[in-house]
């Protein structure tokens, strides 16, 4: 009998409290190969829209990819139905899962265009449930189902572009809620050993461990990288202080910047949107309480404020340099309008296209000793005060000013950076037009 594919999304089952949804993508791996199914990807996790207001902790939804025979595909879609029911956290307000099941060998170009507009805008519940419809998508939903979005937009997220990897070790359930026990230095050593294809596992300037969450959830750590024999050398370079319960390779959008997909014009500017746009530094940056910088920027469409919060550290150090006149792209989100002011963008990157140019006029030096004259008064030309040289008919020099600041693209430092935000250091590595996927041996345990 020929075997079928099935692609299983879902997504919303985590709280701030609790649950994980990367954990039951990990637990249905286990789960559904005992039942016989194989897998033609690793496990999707497709970060979406991180601006939208009703996003999970890190608004990622999960795809299976499987391949089974026809007569275990009701025994497959009980066990993932039982397992998102088990380990979600329904009693959590705005926890809302949905679970979607996809039999086809391509995904419709449709589907595609939906999952790229659930990571680049806002959509609809009601659209999710039209175009899952249409497909013969089945689609189950706890509470209000919001989730069936996420899940649908990870079966249509093929990552057939730009995609990157991560290594996710979970914990114990004993272990879960307590300090996480991880040896720092090895993790140290391990981004010295793996850079640069490994990325974000470290903050240098504050020389802080980013791989291990701070939150109730399961996960010990998760290590980002460009392949999945980088992560898997990363993963054995570290050093757990207490047991993993199991672990599991994806392949993910984070780190690709897919949410900023295209450059607008700034009176297109919409609240929970990311946002790309080019214009001209038309304030001078001014310091905020709580250290936050903001500016604003004019592209003739309209102006709005960016602001380069305190934690973006090297981002806000950038910004606080910018003047009238400079030339930027600014890469962030739409915060909308509140009783403190209009739309800003929060600001996730700068490219510096175009300096302008800081013009002072100082005072001119002696022609005698060199040393700087001093203004005698307004028409009164100026004088030495080393050696008396007196010039009543001299003026001010006018010098251009180093800026301390040179064209070339500055983002937020690691520590704040958004999952799906590129690292400077991936710049280069990016991968195009990549289509199918040869499982490495071992890609997760158990």
């Amino acid at each position: 009998m020929a075997q079928r594919i099935m692609h299983i999304g879902f997504d919303d089952t985590d709280s701030v409290k609790g649950g994980c949804t990367t954990y039951i993508a990990a637990l249905l791996v286990h789960k559904l190969g005992r039942l016989g199914a194989g897998f033609i990807d690793y496990p999707n996790l497709i970060r979406l829209n991180p601006n939208v207001p009703w996003k999970t902790r890190g608004n990622g939804a999960l795809c299976l990819r499987t391949q089974l025979d026809p007569d275990t595909a009701n025994a497959v879609k009980e066990t993932v139905i039982d397992t998102v029911e088990e380990h979600a956290d329904l009693e959590a307000k705005g926890t809302e899962p949905g679970i979607v099941f996809f039999e086809a060998e391509r995904i419709p170009a449709e589907l595609k265009a939906f999952a790229g507009n659930t990571i680049t805008g806002v959509v609809t519940l009601k659209e999710a449930t039209k175009l899952a419809k249409k497909f013969g998508v089945e689609a189950v939903g706890f509470k209000n189902g919001r989730g069936i979005i996420g899940g649908l937009a990870a079966i249509g997220e093929t990552l057939e572009g730009d995609h990157t990897y991560e290594i996710i070790a979970y914990r114990t359930p004993e272990n879960c809620g307590l300090k996480r026990r991880v040896d720092e230095t090895s993790i140290f050593l391990m981004e010295k050993l793996t850079g640069p294809y490994t990325f974000n596992n470290v903050d240098a300037e504050k020389r802080r461990v980013i791989i291990t969450p701070r939150g109730p959830d399961p996960i010990l750590f998760g290590i980002r990288g460009e392949t999945p024999e980088a992560v898997k050398a990363a993963f054995a370079a570290v050093k757990p202080l207490e047991p993993v319960e199991r672990w599991v390779i994806f392949r993910t959008n984070q780190g690709t910047d897919a949410h900023l997909s295209h450059v607008q014009k700034l009176d297109n500017a919409s609240p929970h949107h990311p946002l790309v746009a080019e214009g001209t530094v038309s304030t001078s940056p001014k310091m905020v309480r709580g250290s936050h910088v903001i500016f604003s920027v004019d592209d003739k469409t309209a102006e709005v404020d960016c602001a380069a919060y305190e934690p973006a550290g090297a981002l806000r150090e950038a910004a606080k340099l910018l003047i009238p006149g400079d030339l930027v792209e600014v890469c962030g989100s739409v915060r909308p309008c509140s009783r403190a002011g209009p739309i800003t963008v929060n600001l996730e990157k700068i490219r510096l296209l175009k300096l302008a140019s800081a013009i002072a006029y100082r005072n001119p030096r002696c022609p005698k000793c060199g040393k700087r004259l001093k203004s005698m008064g307004t028409g009164k030309g100026f004088r030495c005060e080393k050696c008396g040289f007196r010039a009543a008919t001299a003026q001010k020099v006018r010098a251009e000013l180093n800026r301390g600041i040179n064209p070339g693209l500055y983002a937020a430092s690691a520590r704040s950076q958004r999952h799906l935000t590129k690292p400077l250091r991936r710049y280069g590595l990016e991968k195009s037009g990549v289509s199918g996927v040869c499982l490495v041996a071992e890609w997760h345990f158990p």
